[in-house]
């Protein structure tokens, strides 16, 4: 049985939490509940900095002043740290206070305090460290659909020891209706995100934050790790970019209120500041680098279906490969952006950091669909998947990128970004998501290498194995002949990236959980690869 509340009434309650409704062992008690609503969560760590975040809703759901408290013991018997800060349903009752003078490397709990005396849940934290570090872990996530399954990935990541921060490269939460992007066979567990309509409006990406919020495993990955997180597109409208987004519809809303309501709710239930791009260094091991890639400057992507649908469509993508997709003006970070991040390379390789992990949300490798592609369809395929298939292979043909809403579909501006790493002599990680399957790129430029590229699969979304019916090794093996920079690539299974930097080398672990249809923490790993820093590809 599902309990229903109509949006207003939800609303007018300030709880903006029902969404827990639909999480299977979560109560309308606890539903309604006021207090301390989603636990805490930590990000954006520096040496002696942490931001900590909290939602507390009072009684009469007005203004309301919270404490932070932060102490090395989980006794909190002396308080090295903490912050104040007055929050109310002007921001939907949620708390960001930066802490201060913390020690380097060092582990802490945190609380926040409410007015009445009352706590909440004790999170645990860690500051980045300086100096020599002989060894970091990370762990990477992306593509978190709750109706396709658990997130298993989350509370797996949570419960290791070896994990000293966590990043998330977007997709956190999907902005579709129900049973708009869900499967066909209906939502695991009754895992129903609210509202039931698609999230247009303030209000509405308030709730779904609210109700991905909920999720127990995803809390507790936020409770004990902090992290580092950047948006891509379903944290506003599938596709998006800087001037329209493919999955905002005439009639809907104005693109500019939209995405300003996707922004703002990010910023309110994320533990992120207000800075759209910044750099952390751990230690003298790394430099890690957060990008906007998304909302904010990236130009529009380019339209093939015109093409395919004129008189002679091969010459017609002949003229669009050698003419508009190499437009220069197109661009995926802006070019304040751009400049910033070619300084900043520079700057970390020439300060003596081993490693410079710049984070994106689209795959940056190119890749290309091979020719026996629909021979994988499944018998029941619909015909706009094989359209999209067939296209594909044509393309790919031709050698047009088989996904232009990625880095394929701005070949001048990755061709600059490689350029700058070149030239700034970095040992250079790509970090990326979006493609809900798992992946491994030898990035060149101009016939060097450039850097290695490890790409996520999904937390729940699915892969290719939802379109395919043939055998995930024969789909691997035929993307990595057909795509040179590809040298590995898993489509089947779900999961999350483990990284482990020591000043030498960089191993990265793909993670496959076992199932996501039942909450288990049962994986392995799927697939590991070592860079050896100086080389720029993998061993």
């Amino acid at each position: 049985m599902t309990l229903r509340i109509d949006r207003r009434s939800l609303i007018l309650t300030g709880t903006l939490g029902l969404g827990a409704l639909a999480i299977p062992g979560f109560s309308f008690a606890q539903a309604l509940a006021r207090g301390f609503t989603h636990s805490v969560a930590s990000g954006e760590p520096g040496p002696d900095t942490m931001l900590l975040w909290t939602r507390y809703v009072p009684a009469d759901r007005g203004a309301v002043k919270v404490k932070a408290e932060v102490s090395k013991t989980e006794d909190f018997a002396r308080i090295v740290s903490g912050g104040e800060q007055i929050t109310g349903p002007w921001r939907d009752h949620t708390a960001k206070i930066t802490v201060e003078g913390l020690e380097p490397g060092t582990s802490y709990f945190y609380r926040f305090v409410a007015p009445d005396g009352s706590f909440s849940p004790v999170g645990r934290t860690k500051t980045l460290p300086v100096g020599n570090v002989g060894k970091y872990g990370i762990a990477i996530f992306s593509c978190s659909n709750m109706p396709y399954g658990y997130f298993n990935a989350y509370g797996h990541a949570a419960a290791r020891g070896d994990i000293d921060l966590w990043l998330h490269l977007g997709d956190y939460l999907y902005e579709y209706a129900a049973g708009g992007y869900a499967p066909e066979s209906g939502p695991v567990g009754g895992r129903v995100p609210e509202p039931a309509g698609e999230i247009i409006h303030l209000a509405d990406y308030r709730l779904r934050y609210a109700s991905y919020r909920s999720d127990p495993d995803l809390q507790e990955l936020h409770r004990v790790k902090p992290m580092l997180a950047q948006m891509d597109d379903h944290e506003s409208a599938n596709n998006s970019r800087e001037m329209s987004a493919q999955n905002n519809q005439p009639g809907e809303a104005d693109w500019n209120d939209r995405r300003a309501a996707a922004l703002q709710a990010y910023k309110e239930w994320m533990p992120v500041s207000e800075t759209p791009w910044s750099s952390y260094d751990v230690g003298t091991l790394a430099t890690l680098f957060r990008t906007e890639s998304r909302l904010l400057y990236r130009s529009d992507e380019p339209e093939l279906a015109p093409l395919f649908a004129s008189a002679d469509a091969q010459k017609a993508l002949v003229a669009f490969r050698d003419g508009a997709l190499q437009d220069p003006a197109r661009t995926m970070l802006g070019t304040e952006q751009e400049a910033w991040l070619g300084h900043a390379l520079k700057k970390s390789t020439r300060s003596g950091q081993k490693w410079q992990l710049v984070n994106f949300g689209t795959i940056m490798g190119k890749q290309n669909i091979p020719v026996q592609a629909m021979d994988w369809l499944k018998p029941d395929a619909s015909a706009r998947t094989k359209a999209y298939v067939q296209a594909g292979v044509m393309a790919s043909k031709l050698g047009i990128p088989s996904d232009l809403d990625n880095w394929g579909g701005f070949p001048a501006a990755r061709a600059r970004f490689l350029k700058s790493a070149q030239a700034a002599g970095a040992n250079l990680l790509v970090l990326c998501g979006d493609s809900h399957n798992a992946w491994a790129f030898d990035l060149g430029q101009d016939g060097k290498p450039a850097g290695v590229e490890f790409a996520g699969h999904s937390v729940s979304s699915p892969g290719y194995e939802q379109a395919t019916g043939a055998d995930p090794k024969v789909v691997a093996a035929a993307l990595v002949a057909a795509s040179p920079e590809l040298k590995w690539c898993d489509t089947s299974r779900r999961g999350y990236m483990a990284l482990t930097l020591t000043p030498e080398k960089a191993s990265n672990d793909w993670v496959m959980m076992d199932t996501i249809t039942q909450r288990t923490l049962k994986a392995s790993v799927g697939h590991t690869v070592v860079v050896t820093r100086g080389r720029n590809v993998m061993a």
